[in-house]
């Protein structure tokens, strides 16, 4: 047995007896960095940090505070809340007191919200604010097992409102003091809970975005995050000394499963969810290591684009001829490390990404801070245009893979020699088969019990020997690199009887055109395919700036024929590169772009197709009854 496959099979039964064993190695290793606002208001936010003998007191003292709650082991404590320090430290205080998180968008509404803290028996909701506070209050009626509210920040707001059952709602600092309180009476028993955990007892219930119909509540057990700990320190990536920075919802299994990795490897986390203070914090976090998710590099892409724009039409075209160049020496060099095992180009090549570099590339790494080593991205496909273009330009981004039901990570792709447009290979210890449809199969420790109350719909995905059926479409190389092509879905067939993969056109059409947010390739059925686009409105007020319309309302912008026309040839480029039955024969340009209040986007910004297709079906109409074009 090799020391990899060793590791993974004699871990721990939680990620909770891992958060004591990195407590117990190292004490006073800098664990989590978080910000906190100036005085002011006005200034920059100071950074402080968390050793992890400080963040396991306030572990220990959550975790205390919750069993004198009355909280028992698997009982279930919501958190509702974004994406900050007090998150990661009340979760681990919920795994340290044996019970189970429930996590919960601060985004969701209060119906959603109730429907998901009842669905799941949560005995205490942990509040990041009055407004979710006020979510659990309006529908306190629906909610008899809900015993407590504990709010993180009250911002200095009375929290007890006359009706309010007695004791019903604390402070995060009010539940601290009780731990403390607690711990002197029984000081063993935050550690007795944690040795008691077994490897199978429920950790954590986290509800699926559901597109149609109610979310479900995937049950992952205690040994998926002691194992993803594991399988994410055996793959590599990772490194001791590396400085994570955490943004993504933690609600989401993405974010999530970054926890699990860090307690294991021991590196610094840098947690603040704000993405609007993402650029902000970049520079002053100066991360190594960084996950996130298409959209954002998308984001990133066009708005150095536009920069160049903006700058005149000599720094535009040398912005695209660097662009031209990152790309053919990312294919060049990622093409001969696969052949001969040296990421190597020709001479020329050469020369020419080093003269890119000092004008382009350079500048767009001290934008990331100037010490990213690696992005892993995930939760949606990248085009791979956009890929090989930060590849070139020394940003790599390792295409990472899995799903809720399998605990986030399945596949990632290797720090040296991964491939662009890849998801790379399985995690030590996952198995992988496609079925003959092309359905993607995955077993290991990682796969998710079941859902919650659900038998019917886990025997659907759920195999009796542990095949999880995936939903998605995909291709093995032969030394074992994964491909995804669609979600199963998501592909249609034309009413001529070709298939089509949406979302392949969709990454297409993401690389060529820099004003694109959000697409829809739609033709189930259909005679050909239409397409709905959304515009990035930073991105093309900046165009319209230059074209004429400067002081124009957005609405205005996107309705004009001149954004038709500049849209209209980006669709042309893509459909010289696509089959016949692919090509996108009309297309309308949305009025606003798609969000996660309206629903059309996770909030892990995934395309809802369902919610977009009814929101505009009748410009879906409109293209397929002969109306004009706009």
């Amino acid at each position: 047995m090799s020391d990899t496959q060793s590791q993974i099979e004699n871990r721990p039964p939680s990620v909770a007896a891992l958060f004591l064993e990195r407590i117990e190695a190292t004490p006073d290793g800098e664990a989590y960095r978080y910000p906190v606002p100036s005085a002011t208001g006005s200034g920059p936010d100071e950074w402080r940090s968390y050793s992890w003998a400080e963040a396991a007191r306030r572990v220990f003292a959550i975790a205390a505070g919750l069993l004198d709650l009355g909280i028992e082991t698997e009982q279930r404590v919501a958190i509702a809340s974004s994406t900050r320090v007090d998150w990661i430290l009340c979760d681990l205080g919920v795994l340290c007191a044996g019970a189970a998180t429930t996590t919960v968008y601060p985004s969701t509404n209060a119906e959603e919200t109730a429907y998901i803290l009842a669905d799941s028996d949560s005995r205490v909701l942990i509040a990041e604010d009055t407004t979710q506070l006020a979510k659990a209050r309006r529908q306190r009626a629906e909610l008899p097992e809900l015993a407590h509210v504990v709010v993180i920040d009250p911002g200095g707001a009375p929290l007890a409102e006359d009706g309010d059952p007695e004791g019903w709602v604390l402070s995060l600092d009010e539940l601290i003091q009780r731990g403390e309180a607690y711990l002197e009476k029984h000081p063993q028993a935050v550690k007795e809970k944690v040795a008691a955990l077994r490897a199978d007892q429920l950790a954590t219930l986290i509800y699926t975005s559901g597109t149609t119909g109610k979310p479900k509540g995937v049950r992952l057990p205690h040994d998926n995050w002691s194992y993803m700990g594991k399988a994410i320190a055996a793959q590599g990536l990772v490194e001791r000394d590396d400085v994570q920075y955490l943004w993504l919802p933690l609600a989401h299994v993405f974010g999530k499963v970054l926890t699990a990795g860090q307690i294991e490897v021991g590196h610094v986390t840098a947690v603040d969810g704000r993405v609007d203070k993402i650029i902000e914090n970049l520079p002053v976090v100066q991360p190594t290591y960084m996950a996130a998710v298409p959209r954002i590099f998308e984001k990133v892409y066009n708005g150095v684009a536009a920069k160049a724009r903006a700058g005149g039409g000599a720094k535009h075209k040398i912005f695209l001829w660097a662009a031209d160049v990152a790309r053919a020496y990312a294919r060049t060099t990622q093409d001969n490390y696969r052949r001969t095992g040296s990421a190597t180009a020709p001479a020329g090549l050469r020369i020419k990404h080093a003269v890119a570099d000092k004008l382009v590339y350079g500048k767009l790494r001290e934008a990331f801070g100037g010490r990213l080593r690696a992005c892993v991205s995930g939760s949606a496909a990248l085009a791979p245009d956009i890929g090989y273009f930060f590849a070139g330009a020394g940003i790599h981004i390792l295409e990472g893979y899995g799903l809720t039901e399998s605990s986030a990570a399945s596949f990632c792709n290797p720090g040296e020699g991964y491939r662009t447009g890849t998801v790379g290979k399985p995690l030590p210890g996952c198995e992988v088969r496609v079925a003959e449809d092309g359905e993607i199969l995955l077993r290991g420790p990682g796969i998710m019990q079941g859902y919650h109350g659900l038998p019917e719909k886990t025997d659907e995905v759920l195999e009796s020997d542990g095949w999880f059926h995936t939903g998605d479409i995909g291709e093995l190389s032969e030394d074992g690199f994964l491909r995804i092509t669609d979600r199963k879905k998501d592909m249609f067939k034309t009413s001529g009887g070709k298939y089509v993969a949406p979302a392949e056109i969709e990454g297409q059409f993401k690389a060529v055109c820099p004003y694109v947010s959000s697409i829809l390739v739609h033709g189930a059925d259909r005679n050909y395919c239409t397409a709905l686009i959304a515009l990035d409105e930073a991105a093309l007020m900046g165009w319209a700036a230059e074209h004429g319309m400067a002081g124009r309302e957005y609405a205005e912008v996107v309705a004009s024929p001149q954004v038709r026309e500049l849209i209209g040839g980006y669709v042309e480029r893509l459909n010289a590169g696509l089959q016949r039955w692919q090509t996108i024969k009309q297309f309308r340009i949305l009025p606003r772009d798609l969000d996660v209040e309206h629903g059309e986007l996770t909030p892990s910004l995934k395309l809802k197709r369902p919610v977009v297709e009814r929101e505009f079906g009748h410009l879906l109409e409109e293209m397929y009854t002969g109306a004009r074009e706009q």
